[in-house]
């Protein structure tokens, strides 16, 4: 097992809907001058990151994870803006935001404590749902915060979808796309 990987569990976003926000993106890239754009297919929402792990844990908390999140619905996002997280003169991340849905916190809450049960320290910030877009700010100037509410392409036009899919990812930081996933779980849908 290739303990330099790094794994994280996330939302999965579908395939039509990375294909339109890879589509938004070709528009804003001359606009937000970032270094390394994020490729279409590694879009996605994280619940939790991990870490390196070895084959037993990895066992443990997909076992965890999938016996705890088995009855869980489906629940539908709507992704609603672009914003940035670091310094906002030069930010580190550029990202798209869904709107506050309460089922996705509980679905993060409930994979959180399973991944601890398994053994992962996890981060303890606050939960901040987004989907990376871009990262590094490469600009000559600096980051105008007013951009972001100007050039938003998902203000006029949601992207709405079903969050159905759960998956846990492996990164391999020397393949684009750079993440794969090890496990997927579908949740229940009315």
């Amino acid at each position: 097992m290739d303990h330099n990987a790094h794994y994280f569990w996330a939302v999965q976003l579908p395939a039509s809907i990375k294909q339109d926000i890879h589509e938004e993106m070709k528009n804003l890239n001359q606009i937000f001058q970032f270094q390394r754009w994020v490729h279409m297919s590694d879009y996605h929402i994280t619940l939790a990151f991990l870490g390196s792990m070895d084959e037993q844990r990895q066992h443990a908390v997909i076992d965890l994870v999938s016996n705890n999140i088995k009855d869980e619905k489906a629940f539908k996002l709507q992704i609603q803006g672009i914003n940035i997280f670091g310094n906002q003169k030069s930010p580190r991340i550029f990202w798209g935001a869904v709107n506050h849905e309460s089922t996705l916190f509980q679905l993060q809450t409930i994979v959180h404590e399973k991944c601890q049960e398994a053994g992962f320290t996890l981060e303890t910030r606050p939960y901040h749902p987004h989907i990376t877009l871009a990262r590094k700010w490469n600009g000559n100037d600096e980051f105008n915060m007013e951009l972001l509410e100007k050039y938003n392409p998902f203000h006029e036009k949601p992207l709405s979808f079903l969050a159905d899919k759960i998956v846990l990812y492996k990164t391999n930081l020397e393949k684009t796309p750079k993440y794969e996933p090890i496990k997927t779980f579908t949740l229940v849908v009315d």
